[in-house]
């Protein structure tokens, strides 16, 4: 099969445009060949609730009965739930189809292990080898897999969560907080409003219903999130809560309807588990500064992985840490599962404004303040080339795991190519916004056009 060049194929999955490579056929061929790989046995799936998600479940689901695997289908519901799910069901495997925060002309798999984690990258190059091949990846099975529907995941989510020995349910409740939701009629729609309920918040639902899916944008940036805004300064609710379509990123919005940065989240929810569990810390290479310092005022280490799920995972596993995640409000606490999860984000951090006493606006004061820019750019030229052009421009210390990152006095610059959108990634934070925006003017001129 040649694979359509518009698909995304990285370590976050394959994802592709549905007028082009993303069809059933394609979803068909790579879920072949993944669980080809796998042990008989079962495999669970998952989706979030854009429209092309139940036709493209079917092809899934109709590819792996085929070749004898068992299938349990989830349903409409978060990626880390369906990451917890394979690990609580012992299923061989797992298939979410998401396209994150991809608009709805977008859909993509994400492959688990036995383990409910992404696979490493040496097995998406297999899986994409083997697509390509003229090998015939469909045969008569010796018998055909049985097909089961289970709705226990988001209970079975929020359980794990609410047994976290950090949390004290009571306090949080007994706090009294209002909380307003915005999960863009996504993946979380369901599990946000219940687990928040379970730990005592009152709760006013803005974006909840999977049936009328992506009222705005769905990437949850601030641009995106003004309807959050504006309930939460209406409904004089004490936070929001923003996630995209697959519920595995968080955004928040304070008390007074101010969109915070998504490099907040992981950042508050580091330094609440820092404050009684000392250990090493990962955050991605394109994440905020603010990880340092918290770090730094902790005594513990903080290591910079690649961008992307499983490279963080893996780096945690190495270090041995106890909280890491990425900038884009992805939060992994291994104490639920290692998997980025917007529900276990929501817990941590309202836990600590409640040990603290202090509402979101007041906590951010506290906090050294950062101003990070991200900027999509096309680049028609040669990228080892463009990384050689940037050591020339900036100079300071390179870190060139993953594209490269510059880090100077005055800020910090990444530039990299995207795992799931055909782009350059271009990141810069400093102390104001002044000096974060020229550095973005700086690195234009190493690149042929915005988009």
């Amino acid at each position: 099969m040649k694979i359509d060049k518009s698909l995304m194929i990285s370590i976050s999955g394959v994802r592709g445009l549905l007028d082009k490579g993303m069809n059933p056929e394609t979803v068909s061929r790579f879920t072949a060949a993944y669980a080809s790989g796998l042990e008989m046995g079962r495999v669970v799936v998952g989706r979030d609730s854009r429209a092309s998600g139940s036709s493209l479940m079917f092809a899934v689901s109709s590819s792996l009965r085929f070749m004898g695997f068992d299938v349990v289908d989830l349903g409409i519901v978060a990626t880390p739930t369906v990451e917890i799910m394979v690990e609580e069901l012992k299923a061989k495997g797992g298939i979410i189809i998401t396209a994150s925060h991809n608009g709805p002309n977008w859909n993509a798999l994400k492959f688990l292990d036995s383990n409910g984690e992404f696979l490493p990258s040496e097995e998406i190059n297999r899986i994409k080898q083997l697509v390509e091949s003229d090998e015939h990846l469909f045969s008569e099975p010796a018998s055909y897999g049985k097909y089961q529907r289970n709705n226990e995941g988001d209970n079975i989510h929020i359980k794990r969560i609410l047994k976290l020995d950090c949390l004290n349910i009571e306090k949080i409740a007994f706090s009294e907080i209002k909380a307003v939701v915005d999960c863009v009629n996504g993946a979380g729609s369901r599990i946000v409003p219940l687990l928040l309920r379970e730990l005592g918040v009152m709760t006013v639902e803005l974006y909840t219903d999977v049936n009328k899916p992506f009222p705005h944008v769905p990437e949850p940036t601030p641009v995106n999130l003004t309807d959050l805004a504006r309930a939460v300064r209406e409904e004089k609710a004490d936070i929001g809560f923003a996630c995209d379509p697959d519920a595995d990123r968080l955004v928040l919005v304070d008390e007074n309807g101010l969109v915070c940065s998504e490099e907040l989240t992981l950042s508050l929810a580091a330094e609440f588990i820092l404050s009684s569990k000392r250990g090493a810390v990962v955050a991605n290479l394109s994440t905020t500064r603010l990880m340092d310092d918290i770090a730094d005022s902790y005594q513990v280490s903080l290591h910079r992985s690649s961008v992307g799920e499983a490279n963080v995972i893996a780096l945690m596993k190495q270090t041995g840490a106890v909280i890491g995640g990425e900038g884009n409000g992805g939060v992994i606490y291994p104490e639920v599962h290692y998997g980025r999860d917007a529900m276990t984000g929501i817990a941590l951090i309202l836990q600590s404004l409640t040990n603290q006493g202090l509402s979101l606006g007041e906590k951010l004061k506290r906090m050294p303040h950062y101003n990070i820019i991200k900027e999509k750019r096309s680049y028609e030229g040669n990228f080892p080339d463009l990384v050689e052009e940037a050591k020339r421009l900036f100079k300071g210390k390179v870190n060139s795991t993953d594209g490269i990152r510059i880090d100077m006095d005055e800020g910090w610059i990444h530039l990299r190519m995207s795992n799931t959108e055909p782009v350059i990634r271009v990141i810069a934070e400093a102390r104001s916004e002044e000096e974060a925006q020229d550095i973005i003017r700086r690195s234009d001129s190493l690149l042929v056009k915005s988009i």
